[in-house]
């Protein structure tokens, strides 16, 4: 099953994306399992996977919706998978990881490379978590350098990680663009054993796209502000 485990909703202050929009864009993309991975919260997450098990119940095929969270640390940017409740943001890495243990979840570290981010964890940092993570995110759409992400990869085998790989999608068509091929699972602890078993594939997305983020930035600043134009 491809299964894109980095994506984002408008429920991320950088995404116009609706929780219906990134199911329906899994349709169309040959995507079965989406990890929604909001920044700092869930919510998204949580409509996307009830829409998908609204469409199910019509009968029509629907991903398997991973809740998940991209939870801003003290030192970065760490993802949880399999959540139940919000992790607050502000904490420390290891703080963070504890917060995602309690839940059953799976601790992935994110584009821990990225040269252009500024939410990367800290090398440091990274470092001295290492021992504490499941995974490391070894491919990733909307790196814009492929040996950013080749780093990853080099990291995750040195320290015996299982791999990740997402779109980091913002917007609908950027769904799938990396991705994990992963035999089927039931639980948690049978998703680990998948992913061991997954080959990562895709390609990175176009430099283009961080405009999306850009533009929905600044038109939620706009609404806010109520100088958005609205049709009348």
């Amino acid at each position: 099953m491809k299964a894109d485990l980095h994506t984002h909703t408008c429920y991320s202050k950088d995404s116009l994306t609706t929780p219906q929009d990134l199911v329906a864009a899994c349709m169309r993309r040959g995507v079965a399992v989406l990890a929604v991975t909001d920044h700092n919260a869930i919510d998204g997450a949580l409509a996307a996977r009830e829409a998908a098990d609204q469409w199910r119940a019509a009968g029509r095929p629907a991903p398997r919706v991973i809740v998940g969270e991209e939870v801003m640390t003290t030192a970065g940017e760490v993802i949880g998978l399999f959540l139940s409740e919000l992790i607050p943001r502000g904490l420390s890495p290891q703080e963070t990881v504890e917060h995602i243990r309690r839940q059953g979840g799976l601790v992935v570290v994110p584009h821990p490379f990225d040269r252009l981010r500024r939410g990367p964890m800290t090398r440091e940092a990274l470092a001295e978590i290492a021992p504490l993570l499941d995974a490391i995110e070894v491919c990733n759409a909307r790196t814009s350098f492929a040996a950013d992400n080749e780093q990853a990869r080099a990291f995750a085998v040195a320290h015996g990680l299982l791999h990740t790989a997402g779109s980091d999608a913002h917007s609908p068509g950027e769904v799938g663009q990396c991705f994990v091929d992963v035999p089927d699972f039931a639980d948690v602890a049978d998703f680990r054993r998948a992913l061991a078993q997954g080959e990562v594939g895709g390609r990175l997305s176009l430099p283009l796209v961080h405009l999306h983020s850009s533009y929905a930035k600044l038109r939620k600043r706009l609404d806010r502000a109520g100088r958005w134009p609205h049709p009348r």
